[in-house]
């Protein structure tokens, strides 16, 4: 009897007259390759998050409280902290956030320390109900002087506009920088009734409602353009107040740069030498300057004018009085000091054609 296969029979294989089944055993098996092992970046573990938050909490605090401590060097940096210091509070609220998610109740008693030292600093420009302490009625004794300051930008295109802005709250002084021929002309005409007595010197002038005599160019010429003649951005002019004589200096100091070396402000801190050196020869006792500092008040490069005027940073009306850049003000480097008086109620005015906004404030004489 002949007995069936019970399984297949084999194929030959055409080549080589071998089954398939034969064939497929004696080939090398194939192994899968390896896969690349995956590229891991070190991050720093859930459990050391909250650490780094803590120090960055207690550095925001010692910043704030004490900017002085970051050297100048290299790259002026710190001028460049103290133009921007009340940004740093910004940071708060992005530590806050995290702290909160990991419930960490150290990073959140931790950001209690920037948080009262930024309130410290800047806590008074925060909106608020002015007290009877905190303002300042006109008095014969302590006679006050409006001035409004501007950078009108020597590419604006309509400074009759920008003059009618700058006299639409009625100030006693105007002071503007990056005049043009042709801004002088439009801002005479159009101050003429209201602003008889005015003073030019360069790009710098002054528009008064007061007669204005002893009027001279100031020289703050960096050395590099010590030899250029065109560079002329300083003058003083005595106002007669009914108050009694007033010196009043207009500037504008050379502008930051802001580059790979760092922030660039040798030649704005060299020019603030140079005035805190007239300021303080200055024989008058009652001092008003007017300008574009390009710095903060806080800034250590303008030391020497502080110094000269024996000014601090003038408390402004709630709000930082930012005036520049104009389409979104960071900082304030359009300045208005005085010596022998107090600047009150600081404010911005709209904007012009400028990339800076106007400011106003009143002086209160001693």
């Amino acid at each position: 009897m002949t007995q069936a296969n019970s399984g297949p029979t084999p194929t030959p294989d055409p080549a080589h007259g071998v089954p398939a089944t034969r064939a497929r055993r004696l080939l090398p098996r194939r192994h899968p390759l390896p896969r690349p092992a995956a590229i891991s970046t070190p991050v720093p573990s859930l459990a050391t998050l909250p650490v780094l938050a803590t120090l960055i909490a207690v550095l925001l605090a010692v910043l704030l409280t004490r900017p002085s401590l970051v050297p100048n060097s290299p790259g002026h940096l710190g001028s460049f902290l103290e133009t921007f210091l009340p940004w740093l509070g910004l940071a708060v609220p992005l530590l806050l956030a995290p702290a909160l998610r990991r419930r960490s109740a150290a990073t959140a008693l931790a950001l209690l320390l920037p948080t009262a030292a930024w309130l410290v600093q800047f806590g008074d420009l925060l909106p608020h109900t002015p007290t009877s302490a905190s303002t300042h009625p006109t008095h014969p004794a302590h006679p006050t002087l409006t001035a409004v300051q501007h950078n009108i930008s020597d590419e604006n295109p309509n400074p009759s506009r920008t003059a009618s802005a700058l006299a639409a709250p009625h100030p006693t002084l105007i002071a503007v920088e990056e005049l043009t021929p042709a801004a002088v002309t439009a801002f005479t005409a159009t101050l003429a009734a209201d602003y008889p007595h005015h003073a030019t010197h360069g790009t710098v002038g002054l528009w008064s409602a007061y007669p204005l005599t002893d009027v001279r160019p100031v020289d703050i010429r960096p050395s590099a353009l010590a030899g250029d003649p065109h560079w002329n951005r300083a003058l003083r002019a005595t106002a007669a107040t009914p108050g009694g004589p007033v010196a009043v200096y207009v500037v504008h100091l050379p502008s930051l740069r802001l580059g790979t070396s760092g922030f660039g402000s040798a030649r704005r801190d060299e020019s603030a030498a140079l005035l805190g050196a007239v300021l303080a020869a200055e024989p008058a006792d009652r001092v008003v300057l007017l300008g574009d500092l390009n710095g903060t008040a806080d800034d250590r490069g303008l030391a020497p004018v502080r110094t000269a005027l024996a000014a601090e940073a003038a408390p402004a009306s709630p709000g930082f009085a930012f005036t520049w850049p104009a389409a979104f003000p960071l900082a304030r480097i359009d300045q208005i000091l005085a010596r022998s008086g107090t600047v009150t109620r600081v404010r911005t005015l709209p904007a012009t054609a400028s990339d800076h906004l106007p400011l106003t404030a009143d002086i209160r004489f001693d």
